[in-house]
């Protein structure tokens, strides 16, 4: 499946199939959400944050392409990723982007 946040595929004409959207909340070790709050004192990368965020947005992504192949696309363009706070420790990513099949 190809992805793109572009609107266009250079060389193809398109057939726009909806949009598809994949999404998944997620949330650290409870142990890894206390060292974190350590971390913020002193500053620096919140690794267990960013792991759990690459995570998400792989799942998020997954679903997305799952749904699209679910309507016969062959790409999806105009991609886009939102986040969310749901709680302390816990996030909602969202991935969205228009499904298409090549006419050409």
């Amino acid at each position: 499946m190809l992805l793109t946040t572009r609107e266009s595929i250079t060389g193809k004409t398109l057939e726009e199939l909806g949009t598809v959207t994949g999404s998944t909340v997620q949330s650290v070790h409870i142990g890894k959400d206390f060292m974190a709050g350590f971390k913020t004192l002193v500053g620096g990368e919140l690794t267990s944050y960013t792991e759990m965020m690459q995570e998400a947005r792989k799942i998020a992504t997954g679903r997305m392409v799952a749904e699209a192949v679910n309507l016969g696309a062959e790409a999806i363009v105009c991609l886009r990723y939102a986040s969310s706070s749901i709680t302390q420790g816990a996030a909602e990513i969202i991935a969205y982007g228009t499904a298409v099949k090549f006419k050409d």
